[in-house]
């Protein structure tokens, strides 16, 4: 069960503001995350194939590759809809996208957080272009009132408000990926 977050005015203290979900707190749904994949896979014969979409999941990938108790390989796709601006432009950009891997593999598409969800979708078609044993989508953040496309999220870490939010690996025009927990920008 995802944790759910309830939306709540930003911050005056500075740029980034008082973290919306503290390091402490992610680091405890990845593993709960890595424990529930775990589960999931644990019959397959082959290793899990983690497909990351860059850049934003790295961080997220990482700490739930060492969360698993089931081999995993990594794979990288390139993804972008936003650019520098704070909303989706509506198109995704793919590149760097591996070909042919996944053919009767178990594929778990990782994003850092699903809000329109274009992205996943056009990753997954691509995907499934190879004909996978399976798909999955594992992602840390979910924000539904940005939704435009119905995605199905197998692994979510926590739902959050219409805000944009930046850190553990999220980006504004391509900062603040540092920052160990999750703000709410602006």
């Amino acid at each position: 069960m995802p944790e759910v977050l309830i939306q709540t005015k930003p911050p005056a203290t500075s740029s980034t503001g008082k973290a919306m979900i503290s390091s402490a707190r992610i680091a405890r749904r990845v593993r709960r995350l890595g424990r529930q994949i775990s589960v999931a896979y644990a019959d397959i014969q082959t290793p899990l194939v983690m497909l990351v979409i860059l850049k934003g999941a790295t961080v997220f990938a990482a700490d739930l590759l060492r969360s698993l108790s089931v081999p995993a390989e990594l794979e990288f796709v390139r993804a972008a809809s936003y650019g520098a601006g704070t909303a989706s432009s509506g198109r995704v950009r793919l590149a760097h996208m591996v070909e042919g891997t996944f053919a009767n593999r178990h594929v778990l598409l990782v994003e850092d957080i699903v809000d329109s969800g274009r992205t996943a979708e056009a990753v997954a078609k691509r995907v499934m272009q190879t004909k996978p044993a399976s798909l999955r989508l594992a992602a840390l953040l979910d924000r539904p009132a940005r939704r435009v496309v119905n995605v199905k999220i197998d692994f979510r870490g926590f739902v959050i408000p219409d805000r944009f939010v930046i850190g553990y690996g999220l980006d504004y025009a391509g900062l603040y990926r540092e920052l160990p927990d999750i703000h709410s920008l602006g």
